[in-house]
Protein backbone atom coordinates (compact mmCIF):
# COMPACT_ATOMS: atom_id res chain seq x y z
CA UNK A 1 0.00 0.00 0.00
CA UNK A 2 1.07 3.60 -0.70
CA UNK A 3 0.52 4.37 2.99
CA UNK A 4 3.52 2.28 4.03
CA UNK A 5 5.77 3.77 1.36
CA UNK A 6 4.95 7.34 2.37
CA UNK A 7 5.13 6.52 6.08
CA UNK A 8 8.67 5.18 5.60
CA UNK A 9 9.70 8.37 3.79
CA UNK A 10 8.16 10.52 6.53
CA UNK A 11 10.03 8.52 9.17
CA UNK A 12 13.28 9.14 7.29
CA UNK A 13 12.50 12.84 6.90
CA UNK A 14 11.98 12.97 10.67
CA UNK A 15 15.42 11.36 11.13
CA UNK A 16 17.07 13.86 8.78
CA UNK A 17 15.50 16.79 10.63
CA UNK A 18 16.62 15.28 13.94
CA UNK A 19 20.10 14.89 12.46
CA UNK A 20 20.16 18.63 11.74
CA UNK A 21 18.74 19.57 15.13
CA UNK A 22 15.51 21.00 13.66
CA UNK A 23 12.79 21.61 16.26
CA UNK A 24 9.18 20.33 16.06
CA UNK A 25 9.35 18.99 12.48
CA UNK A 26 10.69 15.53 13.43
CA UNK A 27 7.72 14.99 15.75
CA UNK A 28 5.24 16.21 13.12
CA UNK A 29 6.53 13.81 10.46
CA UNK A 30 6.74 10.92 12.92
CA UNK A 31 3.12 11.51 13.96
CA UNK A 32 2.00 11.60 10.32
CA UNK A 33 3.94 8.39 9.61
CA UNK A 34 2.27 6.56 12.49
CA UNK A 35 -1.19 7.68 11.37
CA UNK A 36 -0.54 6.60 7.79
CA UNK A 37 0.72 3.18 8.92
CA UNK A 38 -2.51 2.54 10.80
CA UNK A 39 -4.91 3.66 8.07
CA UNK A 40 -7.08 0.86 6.72
CA UNK A 41 -7.72 2.73 3.44
CA UNK A 42 -5.05 3.56 0.87
CA UNK A 43 -4.28 7.30 0.73
CA UNK A 44 -4.51 7.10 -3.06
CA UNK A 45 -8.16 6.15 -2.73
CA UNK A 46 -8.75 8.78 -0.06
CA UNK A 47 -7.28 11.48 -2.31
CA UNK A 48 -9.14 10.22 -5.36
CA UNK A 49 -12.48 10.35 -3.56
CA UNK A 50 -12.06 13.52 -1.47
CA UNK A 51 -9.02 15.44 -2.70
CA UNK A 52 -6.80 17.50 -0.41
CA UNK A 53 -9.60 18.08 2.11
CA UNK A 54 -9.98 14.35 2.70
CA UNK A 55 -6.23 13.98 3.27
CA UNK A 56 -6.24 16.80 5.80
CA UNK A 57 -8.89 14.93 7.77
CA UNK A 58 -6.28 12.24 8.52
CA UNK A 59 -4.96 12.93 12.06
CA UNK A 60 -1.54 14.58 11.95
CA UNK A 61 -1.86 15.60 8.29
CA UNK A 62 -1.95 19.36 7.75
CA UNK A 63 -1.60 21.38 4.55
CA UNK A 64 2.18 20.94 4.25
CA UNK A 65 2.17 17.17 4.80
CA UNK A 66 -0.92 16.77 2.58
CA UNK A 67 1.09 18.48 -0.19
CA UNK A 68 3.85 15.90 0.26
CA UNK A 69 1.35 13.03 0.03
CA UNK A 70 -0.17 14.45 -3.16
CA UNK A 71 3.30 14.96 -4.61
CA UNK A 72 4.18 11.32 -3.96
CA UNK A 73 0.88 10.06 -5.37
CA UNK A 74 1.44 12.05 -8.57
CA UNK A 75 5.21 11.68 -9.06
CA UNK A 76 6.39 8.81 -6.85
CA UNK A 77 8.83 11.22 -5.17
CA UNK A 78 8.98 13.95 -2.55
CA UNK A 79 11.36 16.77 -3.51
CA UNK A 80 12.11 17.79 0.06
CA UNK A 81 13.18 14.24 0.88
CA UNK A 82 15.39 14.12 -2.22
CA UNK A 83 16.99 17.43 -1.18
CA UNK A 84 17.70 16.18 2.34
CA UNK A 85 19.32 13.04 0.96
CA UNK A 86 21.39 15.09 -1.48
CA UNK A 87 22.55 17.40 1.29
CA UNK A 88 23.63 14.46 3.49
CA UNK A 89 23.78 11.40 1.20
CA UNK A 90 23.71 8.67 3.80
CA UNK A 91 21.69 5.53 4.35
CA UNK A 92 20.34 6.81 7.62
CA UNK A 93 18.13 3.79 8.34
CA UNK A 94 21.05 1.42 7.94
CA UNK A 95 23.49 3.44 10.01
CA UNK A 96 21.23 4.12 12.99
CA UNK A 97 20.51 0.41 13.21
CA UNK A 98 24.04 0.02 14.62
CA UNK A 99 23.95 0.06 18.41
CA UNK A 100 25.08 3.43 19.81
CA UNK A 101 24.75 5.48 16.61
CA UNK A 102 21.96 8.05 16.40
CA UNK A 103 21.00 10.60 13.71
CA UNK A 104 23.47 13.24 14.95
CA UNK A 105 26.22 10.62 15.08
CA UNK A 106 25.45 9.72 11.46
CA UNK A 107 25.88 13.37 10.42
CA UNK A 108 29.12 13.71 12.37
CA UNK A 109 30.62 10.55 10.84
CA UNK A 110 29.64 11.76 7.36
CA UNK A 111 31.13 15.19 7.98
CA UNK A 112 34.43 13.84 9.32
CA UNK A 113 34.91 10.57 7.39
CA UNK A 114 32.35 10.69 4.54
CA UNK A 115 30.68 7.55 5.91
CA UNK A 116 27.49 6.96 3.91
CA UNK A 117 26.48 3.39 4.68
CA UNK A 118 27.26 0.27 6.65
CA UNK A 119 30.12 -0.76 4.37
CA UNK A 120 31.80 2.63 4.79
CA UNK A 121 31.33 2.42 8.55
CA UNK A 122 32.85 -1.04 8.73
CA UNK A 123 35.77 -0.04 6.51
CA UNK A 124 36.53 3.03 8.63
CA UNK A 125 36.26 1.10 11.90
CA UNK A 126 38.53 -1.68 10.68
CA UNK A 127 41.06 0.92 9.56
CA UNK A 128 41.04 2.45 13.04
CA UNK A 129 39.77 5.84 11.84
CA UNK A 130 36.82 6.16 14.20
CA UNK A 131 38.75 5.76 17.46
CA UNK A 132 40.56 9.05 16.85
CA UNK A 133 37.37 11.10 16.66
CA UNK A 134 36.26 13.05 19.76
CA UNK A 135 33.78 11.14 21.98
CA UNK A 136 34.45 7.85 20.20
CA UNK A 137 37.68 6.07 21.14
CA UNK A 138 38.92 2.52 20.61
CA UNK A 139 36.24 0.84 22.71
CA UNK A 140 33.38 2.49 20.86
CA UNK A 141 35.01 1.65 17.56
CA UNK A 142 35.16 -2.00 18.58
CA UNK A 143 31.52 -1.86 19.69
CA UNK A 144 30.59 -0.48 16.27
CA UNK A 145 32.36 -3.37 14.56
CA UNK A 146 30.58 -5.87 16.78
CA UNK A 147 27.27 -4.09 16.15
CA UNK A 148 27.84 -4.35 12.40
CA UNK A 149 28.67 -8.03 12.74
CA UNK A 150 25.46 -8.46 14.72
CA UNK A 151 23.45 -6.94 11.88
CA UNK A 152 25.20 -8.95 9.22
CA UNK A 153 24.56 -12.27 10.88
CA UNK A 154 21.59 -14.29 9.82
CA UNK A 155 19.60 -14.42 13.01
CA UNK A 156 17.60 -17.49 12.11
CA UNK A 157 14.52 -18.68 13.96
CA UNK A 158 14.19 -21.02 16.92
CA UNK A 159 11.17 -23.00 18.07
CA UNK A 160 9.44 -21.54 21.10
CA UNK A 161 9.94 -24.93 22.73
CA UNK A 162 13.70 -24.62 22.22
CA UNK A 163 13.95 -21.09 23.56
CA UNK A 164 11.42 -20.74 26.37
CA UNK A 165 13.21 -23.17 28.74
CA UNK A 166 16.45 -21.21 28.24
CA UNK A 167 14.67 -17.93 28.94
CA UNK A 168 13.07 -19.36 32.06
CA UNK A 169 16.50 -20.54 33.19
CA UNK A 170 17.95 -17.02 32.70
CA UNK A 171 15.08 -15.48 34.64
CA UNK A 172 15.49 -18.07 37.42
CA UNK A 173 19.20 -17.19 37.72
CA UNK A 174 18.67 -13.44 37.68
CA UNK A 175 15.85 -13.65 40.22
CA UNK A 176 18.32 -15.04 42.72
CA UNK A 177 20.20 -11.73 42.73
CA UNK A 178 19.10 -9.57 45.65
CA UNK A 179 19.63 -6.56 43.38
CA UNK A 180 16.83 -7.70 41.04
CA UNK A 181 13.37 -6.39 41.96
CA UNK A 182 11.18 -7.12 38.92
CA UNK A 183 11.96 -9.26 35.91
CA UNK A 184 10.21 -10.46 32.78
CA UNK A 185 10.88 -11.76 29.32
CA UNK A 186 9.63 -9.51 26.52
CA UNK A 187 9.40 -9.59 22.72
CA UNK A 188 8.12 -12.55 20.73
CA UNK A 189 8.93 -14.95 23.58
CA UNK A 190 6.47 -13.17 25.85
CA UNK A 191 3.89 -13.12 23.06
CA UNK A 192 4.58 -16.86 22.73
CA UNK A 193 5.12 -16.84 18.99
CA UNK A 194 5.76 -20.31 17.63
CA UNK A 195 9.25 -19.37 16.41
CA UNK A 196 11.66 -16.87 17.97
CA UNK A 197 14.49 -14.78 16.55
CA UNK A 198 16.12 -13.39 19.67
CA UNK A 199 15.26 -12.74 23.29
CA UNK A 200 14.64 -9.65 25.42
CA UNK A 201 14.78 -9.67 29.22
CA UNK A 202 13.82 -6.64 31.32
CA UNK A 203 14.86 -6.08 34.93
CA UNK A 204 14.43 -3.35 37.52
CA UNK A 205 17.29 -2.75 39.91
CA UNK A 206 18.97 0.01 41.89
CA UNK A 207 22.33 -1.60 41.07
CA UNK A 208 22.38 -2.13 37.30
CA UNK A 209 26.13 -2.81 37.16
CA UNK A 210 25.86 -5.85 39.40
CA UNK A 211 23.03 -7.26 37.30
CA UNK A 212 24.83 -6.62 33.99
CA UNK A 213 28.08 -8.11 35.33
CA UNK A 214 26.27 -11.29 36.35
CA UNK A 215 24.30 -11.49 33.10
CA UNK A 216 27.39 -11.42 30.85
CA UNK A 217 29.15 -14.03 33.01
CA UNK A 218 26.34 -16.60 33.09
CA UNK A 219 27.10 -20.20 32.10
CA UNK A 220 26.64 -20.74 28.38
CA UNK A 221 27.63 -17.22 27.29
CA UNK A 222 29.85 -17.62 24.25
CA UNK A 223 29.93 -14.00 23.08
CA UNK A 224 29.29 -10.55 24.52
CA UNK A 225 28.01 -8.42 21.66
CA UNK A 226 27.72 -5.27 23.70
CA UNK A 227 27.80 -4.11 27.29
CA UNK A 228 26.85 -0.82 28.88
CA UNK A 229 25.81 0.61 32.25
CA UNK A 230 22.19 -0.54 31.93
CA UNK A 231 22.09 -3.03 29.08
CA UNK A 232 23.98 -5.89 27.53
CA UNK A 233 23.70 -8.26 24.58
CA UNK A 234 25.06 -11.79 24.64
CA UNK A 235 25.00 -15.00 22.67
CA UNK A 236 24.20 -18.21 24.49
CA UNK A 237 25.39 -21.55 23.22
CA UNK A 238 22.21 -23.34 22.19
CA UNK A 239 23.34 -26.60 23.76
CA UNK A 240 23.47 -30.13 22.38
CA UNK A 241 20.51 -31.20 20.27
CA UNK A 242 19.97 -34.97 20.56
CA UNK A 243 17.99 -35.00 17.31
CA UNK A 244 20.63 -33.35 15.09
CA UNK A 245 23.53 -34.62 17.24
CA UNK A 246 25.13 -31.20 16.97
CA UNK A 247 25.48 -27.96 18.87
CA UNK A 248 23.10 -25.18 17.87
CA UNK A 249 24.18 -21.81 16.53
CA UNK A 250 23.16 -20.09 19.74
CA UNK A 251 20.56 -17.50 20.62
CA UNK A 252 21.09 -13.79 21.20
CA UNK A 253 19.72 -12.33 24.43
CA UNK A 254 19.40 -8.63 25.26
CA UNK A 255 19.13 -7.42 28.84
CA UNK A 256 17.83 -4.00 29.84
CA UNK A 257 17.96 -2.74 33.42
CA UNK A 258 15.31 -0.14 34.21
CA UNK A 259 13.89 1.96 37.01
CA UNK A 260 10.67 0.81 38.67
CA UNK A 261 8.71 3.77 37.34
CA UNK A 262 9.28 2.79 33.70
CA UNK A 263 9.12 -1.00 33.98
CA UNK A 264 5.53 -1.25 32.75
CA UNK A 265 5.98 1.06 29.77
CA UNK A 266 9.23 -0.62 28.78
CA UNK A 267 7.66 -4.06 29.13
CA UNK A 268 4.75 -3.00 26.95
CA UNK A 269 7.06 -1.46 24.34
CA UNK A 270 9.57 -4.32 24.14
CA UNK A 271 6.86 -6.99 24.18
CA UNK A 272 5.42 -5.57 20.96
CA UNK A 273 4.34 -6.46 18.42
CA UNK A 274 5.53 -3.52 16.35
CA UNK A 275 2.13 -3.32 14.65
CA UNK A 276 0.33 -3.35 18.00
CA UNK A 277 2.60 -0.62 19.35
CA UNK A 278 2.08 1.63 16.33
CA UNK A 279 -1.67 1.66 16.91
CA UNK A 280 -1.22 2.16 20.65
CA UNK A 281 1.03 5.17 20.05
CA UNK A 282 -1.61 6.58 17.71
CA UNK A 283 -4.27 6.24 20.43
CA UNK A 284 -1.96 8.06 22.84
CA UNK A 285 -1.39 10.86 20.33
CA UNK A 286 -5.14 11.15 19.71
CA UNK A 287 -5.56 11.69 23.45
CA UNK A 288 -2.89 14.39 23.60
CA UNK A 289 -0.36 12.01 25.09
CA UNK A 290 2.95 10.48 24.10
CA UNK A 291 3.76 6.81 24.66
CA UNK A 292 7.27 5.42 24.56
CA UNK A 293 9.39 2.85 26.36
CA UNK A 294 10.03 5.51 29.01
CA UNK A 295 6.40 6.03 29.97
CA UNK A 296 3.08 7.60 29.03
CA UNK A 297 3.44 11.39 29.07
CA UNK A 298 1.17 14.39 29.08
CA UNK A 299 3.59 17.07 27.97
CA UNK A 300 6.75 16.63 30.07
CA UNK A 301 4.89 14.87 32.89
CA UNK A 302 4.84 11.09 33.14
CA UNK A 303 1.33 9.92 34.00
CA UNK A 304 1.73 6.13 33.73
CA UNK A 305 4.54 3.64 33.33
CA UNK A 306 5.00 1.50 36.42
CA UNK A 307 2.80 -1.30 35.11
CA UNK A 308 1.37 -2.34 31.77
CA UNK A 309 -2.13 -2.37 33.21
CA UNK A 310 -1.67 1.27 34.18
CA UNK A 311 -0.73 2.11 30.58
CA UNK A 312 -3.81 0.44 29.07
CA UNK A 313 -6.14 1.78 31.77
CA UNK A 314 -4.94 5.37 31.24
CA UNK A 315 -5.64 4.93 27.53
CA UNK A 316 -9.19 3.83 28.48
CA UNK A 317 -8.55 0.28 27.34
CA UNK A 318 -8.95 -3.18 28.80
CA UNK A 319 -5.66 -4.85 29.58
CA UNK A 320 -4.54 -6.91 26.57
CA UNK A 321 -2.78 -10.20 27.27
CA UNK A 322 0.67 -10.39 25.62
CA UNK A 323 -0.32 -13.33 23.38
CA UNK A 324 -3.00 -11.20 21.72
CA UNK A 325 -0.81 -8.23 20.80
CA UNK A 326 -0.52 -8.72 17.04
CA UNK A 327 -2.86 -5.95 15.79
CA UNK A 328 -5.45 -8.50 14.69
CA UNK A 329 -8.45 -6.82 16.28
CA UNK A 330 -7.41 -6.87 19.92
CA UNK A 331 -7.12 -3.09 20.20
CA UNK A 332 -10.62 -2.41 18.90
CA UNK A 333 -12.00 -5.12 21.19
CA UNK A 334 -10.11 -3.61 24.12
CA UNK A 335 -11.49 -0.13 23.48
CA UNK A 336 -15.02 -1.58 23.36
CA UNK A 337 -14.35 -3.70 26.48
CA UNK A 338 -15.07 -6.86 24.47
CA UNK A 339 -11.82 -8.79 24.74
CA UNK A 340 -12.16 -12.56 25.18
CA UNK A 341 -11.35 -14.06 28.58
CA UNK A 342 -8.70 -16.30 27.07
CA UNK A 343 -8.03 -19.71 28.54
CA UNK A 344 -5.60 -19.66 31.46
CA UNK A 345 -2.46 -21.71 31.93
CA UNK A 346 -4.08 -23.54 34.86
CA UNK A 347 -7.42 -24.30 33.20
CA UNK A 348 -6.66 -27.66 31.58
CA UNK A 349 -8.16 -30.66 33.39
CA UNK A 350 -6.67 -33.48 31.33
CA UNK A 351 -4.67 -34.52 28.26
CA UNK A 352 -6.37 -36.74 25.66
CA UNK A 353 -3.46 -37.48 23.30
CA UNK A 354 -0.93 -39.53 25.25
CA UNK A 355 1.00 -42.56 24.00
CA UNK A 356 1.87 -45.43 26.35
CA UNK A 357 4.42 -48.21 26.14
CA UNK A 358 1.79 -50.25 24.32
CA UNK A 359 2.72 -48.45 21.07
CA UNK A 360 6.38 -47.76 21.82
CA UNK A 361 6.03 -44.87 24.22
CA UNK A 362 8.43 -44.87 27.17
CA UNK A 363 6.03 -45.10 30.09
CA UNK A 364 3.32 -47.48 31.23
CA UNK A 365 -0.28 -46.33 31.47
CA UNK A 366 -0.03 -46.38 35.26
CA UNK A 367 3.10 -44.18 35.22
CA UNK A 368 1.37 -41.72 32.91
CA UNK A 369 -1.70 -41.66 35.14
CA UNK A 370 0.42 -41.02 38.23
CA UNK A 371 2.19 -38.14 36.47
CA UNK A 372 -1.14 -36.65 35.42
CA UNK A 373 -2.46 -36.76 38.99
CA UNK A 374 0.68 -34.94 40.18
CA UNK A 375 -0.13 -32.21 37.67
CA UNK A 376 -3.60 -31.84 39.17
CA UNK A 377 -5.41 -33.35 36.19
CA UNK A 378 -8.78 -35.05 36.63
CA UNK A 379 -8.35 -37.40 33.68
CA UNK A 380 -5.89 -38.61 31.07
CA UNK A 381 -6.64 -40.15 27.68
CA UNK A 382 -4.42 -42.90 26.31
CA UNK A 383 -4.42 -42.55 22.52
CA UNK A 384 -1.99 -45.14 21.19
CA UNK A 385 -1.28 -45.38 17.47
CA UNK A 386 -3.18 -47.92 15.42
CA UNK A 387 -2.06 -50.65 13.07
CA UNK A 388 -1.38 -48.77 9.81
CA UNK A 389 1.43 -46.80 11.49
CA UNK A 390 3.80 -49.73 11.85
CA UNK A 391 6.80 -47.47 12.42
CA UNK A 392 5.11 -46.36 15.66
CA UNK A 393 4.20 -49.93 16.70
CA UNK A 394 0.54 -49.24 15.95
CA UNK A 395 -1.97 -51.51 17.69
CA UNK A 396 -4.41 -53.76 15.87
CA UNK A 397 -7.97 -54.47 17.01
CA UNK A 398 -7.05 -57.34 19.37
CA UNK A 399 -4.22 -55.36 20.96
CA UNK A 400 -6.52 -52.38 21.54
CA UNK A 401 -9.03 -54.63 23.29
CA UNK A 402 -6.30 -56.05 25.56
CA UNK A 403 -4.97 -52.57 26.32
CA UNK A 404 -8.49 -51.38 27.19
CA UNK A 405 -8.76 -54.19 29.76
CA UNK A 406 -5.60 -52.87 31.43
CA UNK A 407 -7.15 -49.39 31.57
CA UNK A 408 -10.35 -50.82 33.10
CA UNK A 409 -8.25 -52.57 35.74
CA UNK A 410 -6.33 -49.40 36.58
CA UNK A 411 -9.54 -47.40 36.83
CA UNK A 412 -10.74 -49.82 39.50
CA UNK A 413 -7.74 -49.13 41.72
CA UNK A 414 -8.60 -47.42 44.97
CA UNK A 415 -6.08 -44.56 44.59
CA UNK A 416 -7.75 -43.57 41.34
CA UNK A 417 -11.27 -43.94 42.73
CA UNK A 418 -10.40 -41.91 45.81
CA UNK A 419 -8.98 -39.07 43.74
CA UNK A 420 -11.90 -39.25 41.31
CA UNK A 421 -9.31 -39.54 38.54
CA UNK A 422 -10.11 -41.47 35.40
CA UNK A 423 -8.09 -42.97 32.57
CA UNK A 424 -9.93 -42.71 29.26
CA UNK A 425 -9.67 -45.30 26.50
CA UNK A 426 -8.73 -43.72 23.20
CA UNK A 427 -6.60 -44.28 20.13
CA UNK A 428 -4.93 -42.25 17.43
CA UNK A 429 -6.25 -43.96 14.33
CA UNK A 430 -5.06 -43.34 10.80
CA UNK A 431 -7.07 -41.58 8.11
CA UNK A 432 -6.38 -43.63 5.02
CA UNK A 433 -6.06 -42.10 1.55
CA UNK A 434 -9.74 -42.74 0.82
CA UNK A 435 -10.89 -41.24 4.14
CA UNK A 436 -11.57 -44.55 5.84
CA UNK A 437 -10.15 -45.44 9.27
CA UNK A 438 -7.68 -48.27 9.73
CA UNK A 439 -9.53 -49.88 12.67
CA UNK A 440 -12.87 -51.68 12.49
CA UNK A 441 -15.85 -49.60 13.58
CA UNK A 442 -16.97 -52.16 16.16
CA UNK A 443 -13.65 -51.72 18.03
CA UNK A 444 -13.67 -47.94 17.60
CA UNK A 445 -17.13 -47.93 19.20
CA UNK A 446 -15.64 -49.50 22.35
CA UNK A 447 -13.42 -46.47 22.93
CA UNK A 448 -14.29 -43.51 25.14
CA UNK A 449 -13.14 -41.40 22.20
CA UNK A 450 -11.28 -41.73 18.91
CA UNK A 451 -8.63 -39.37 17.52
CA UNK A 452 -7.98 -39.68 13.78
CA UNK A 453 -5.07 -38.15 11.91
CA UNK A 454 -3.34 -38.04 8.54
CA UNK A 455 0.08 -39.71 8.72
CA UNK A 456 0.73 -40.62 5.08
CA UNK A 457 0.31 -39.44 1.48
CA UNK A 458 0.45 -35.76 2.39
CA UNK A 459 1.04 -34.49 -1.14
CA UNK A 460 -2.53 -35.02 -2.24
CA UNK A 461 -4.32 -32.17 -4.03
CA UNK A 462 -6.34 -29.71 -1.99
CA UNK A 463 -9.62 -31.20 -3.17
CA UNK A 464 -8.50 -34.79 -2.48
CA UNK A 465 -7.10 -34.00 0.99
CA UNK A 466 -10.20 -32.04 1.95
CA UNK A 467 -12.49 -34.87 0.84
CA UNK A 468 -10.28 -37.38 2.65
CA UNK A 469 -10.50 -35.61 6.02
CA UNK A 470 -14.18 -34.74 5.64
CA UNK A 471 -15.01 -38.42 5.05
CA UNK A 472 -13.20 -39.36 8.26
CA UNK A 473 -15.10 -36.68 10.19
CA UNK A 474 -18.38 -38.15 8.94
CA UNK A 475 -17.52 -41.48 10.60
CA UNK A 476 -19.67 -41.42 13.77
CA UNK A 477 -16.87 -43.05 15.79
CA UNK A 478 -14.34 -40.26 15.07
CA UNK A 479 -14.42 -37.57 17.73
CA UNK A 480 -11.19 -35.59 17.26
CA UNK A 481 -8.96 -34.73 14.30
CA UNK A 482 -5.29 -34.74 15.32
CA UNK A 483 -2.84 -32.04 14.17
CA UNK A 484 -5.33 -31.01 11.45
CA UNK A 485 -2.97 -29.34 8.95
CA UNK A 486 -0.02 -31.73 9.24
CA UNK A 487 2.76 -29.18 9.47
CA UNK A 488 6.10 -29.73 11.19
CA UNK A 489 7.71 -26.39 12.01
CA UNK A 490 11.01 -25.72 10.22
CA UNK A 491 10.61 -29.04 8.37
CA UNK A 492 7.27 -29.43 6.63
CA UNK A 493 4.55 -27.06 5.44
CA UNK A 494 0.86 -27.68 5.95
CA UNK A 495 -0.66 -30.05 3.46
CA UNK A 496 -3.13 -28.48 1.06
CA UNK A 497 -6.62 -28.48 2.54
CA UNK A 498 -9.68 -26.25 2.48
CA UNK A 499 -9.84 -25.35 6.14
CA UNK A 500 -13.14 -23.51 5.82
CA UNK A 501 -14.76 -26.69 4.47
CA UNK A 502 -13.29 -28.67 7.37
CA UNK A 503 -14.83 -26.20 9.81
CA UNK A 504 -18.20 -26.47 8.11
CA UNK A 505 -18.12 -30.26 8.41
CA UNK A 506 -16.80 -30.19 11.98
CA UNK A 507 -19.66 -27.93 13.00
CA UNK A 508 -22.17 -30.29 11.38
CA UNK A 509 -20.68 -33.52 12.79
CA UNK A 510 -19.61 -32.17 16.17
CA UNK A 511 -16.00 -33.15 15.46
CA UNK A 512 -13.40 -31.59 17.76
CA UNK A 513 -10.18 -30.16 16.28
CA UNK A 514 -6.89 -30.66 18.07
CA UNK A 515 -4.40 -27.97 19.03
CA UNK A 516 -1.30 -30.15 19.19
CA UNK A 517 1.03 -28.69 21.83
CA UNK A 518 4.16 -30.51 20.71
CA UNK A 519 6.58 -27.64 19.92
CA UNK A 520 7.42 -28.85 16.41
CA UNK A 521 3.72 -28.94 15.53
CA UNK A 522 1.65 -26.29 17.32
CA UNK A 523 -1.08 -27.33 14.92
CA UNK A 524 -3.61 -25.68 14.72
CA UNK A 525 -1.92 -22.33 14.33
CA UNK A 526 -3.35 -19.17 15.89
CA UNK A 527 -5.16 -18.05 12.73
CA UNK A 528 -6.94 -21.40 12.37
CA UNK A 529 -7.82 -21.42 16.07
CA UNK A 530 -9.48 -18.03 15.76
CA UNK A 531 -11.43 -19.23 12.71
CA UNK A 532 -12.57 -22.35 14.55
CA UNK A 533 -13.70 -20.27 17.52
CA UNK A 534 -15.66 -17.94 15.25
CA UNK A 535 -17.27 -20.96 13.55
CA UNK A 536 -18.33 -22.42 16.88
CA UNK A 537 -16.14 -25.51 16.44
CA UNK A 538 -14.78 -26.95 19.69
CA UNK A 539 -11.10 -27.71 20.16
CA UNK A 540 -8.90 -29.76 22.46
CA UNK A 541 -5.33 -28.99 23.54
CA UNK A 542 -3.20 -32.16 23.61
CA UNK A 543 0.52 -32.78 24.06
CA UNK A 544 0.91 -35.89 21.83
CA UNK A 545 3.14 -37.11 24.66
CA UNK A 546 5.31 -40.19 24.11
CA UNK A 547 6.78 -40.08 27.63
CA UNK A 548 5.56 -38.68 30.94
CA UNK A 549 7.84 -35.63 30.74
CA UNK A 550 6.05 -34.57 27.55
CA UNK A 551 2.90 -33.87 29.56
CA UNK A 552 4.59 -30.62 30.61
CA UNK A 553 4.41 -29.43 26.98
CA UNK A 554 0.77 -28.48 27.54
CA UNK A 555 1.95 -24.91 28.20
CA UNK A 556 2.83 -24.46 24.51
CA UNK A 557 -0.58 -25.57 23.35
CA UNK A 558 -2.26 -23.22 25.82
CA UNK A 559 -0.09 -20.37 24.52
CA UNK A 560 -1.20 -21.17 20.98
CA UNK A 561 -4.85 -21.29 22.04
CA UNK A 562 -4.52 -17.91 23.74
CA UNK A 563 -2.95 -16.42 20.61
CA UNK A 564 -6.04 -17.66 18.76
CA UNK A 565 -8.38 -15.96 21.28
CA UNK A 566 -9.70 -19.29 22.58
CA UNK A 567 -11.64 -19.32 25.85
CA UNK A 568 -12.42 -22.16 28.27
CA UNK A 569 -15.77 -22.66 26.58
CA UNK A 570 -13.94 -23.39 23.29
CA UNK A 571 -11.55 -26.03 24.73
CA UNK A 572 -13.20 -29.30 25.75
CA UNK A 573 -10.39 -30.51 28.04
CA UNK A 574 -10.81 -27.38 30.13
CA UNK A 575 -14.17 -28.86 31.12
CA UNK A 576 -15.04 -31.34 33.90
CA UNK A 577 -15.01 -35.00 32.89
CA UNK A 578 -18.80 -35.37 32.78
CA UNK A 579 -19.19 -32.40 30.43
CA UNK A 580 -16.28 -33.61 28.28
CA UNK A 581 -17.81 -37.08 27.87
CA UNK A 582 -21.16 -35.54 27.01
CA UNK A 583 -19.53 -33.38 24.30
CA UNK A 584 -17.67 -36.36 22.81
CA UNK A 585 -20.77 -38.55 22.68
CA UNK A 586 -22.94 -35.97 20.90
Amino acid sequence: MTNQEIAKIFQNIALYFEMDGVSFKPQAYEKAAINLETLSEDVKDIYKKGGREALEEIPGVGKNIADKIIEYIKTGKIKEYQALKKKTPVNIEELISVEGIGPKGVKYLYKKLKIKNLKDLERAAKAGKIRNLPNFGEKKEQNILEGIEFLKRSKGRFLLGEILPRVQEIIFRLKKLKEVKQISEAGSVRRRKETIGDVDVLVTSSNPKKVVDYFVSMPGVVKIWGRGPTKASIRLNDGFDPHTKDFGVGVDVDLRVLSDRQFGSALQYFTGSKEHNIVLRKIAIDNGLKLSEYGLFRGPKIIAGKTEKEIYKTLKMEYIEPELRENTGEIGASLKKKLPLVIGYGDIKGDLHVHSNWDGGKNSIEELANEATKMGYRYIGIADHTKFLRIENGLNEKQLVRRNKEIDSLNSKSYILNSKFRILKGCEANIMADGSIDIDDNVLAQMDYVIAGVHSQMKMSKVEMTERIIKSMENPNVDIIAHPTGRILKKRDEYEVDFDELLETAKKTGTILEINAFPVRLDLNDIHIKKAKQAGVKMVINTDAHRKEHLQLMEYGISQARRGWAEKKDIVNAWPLEKLIEAIKK
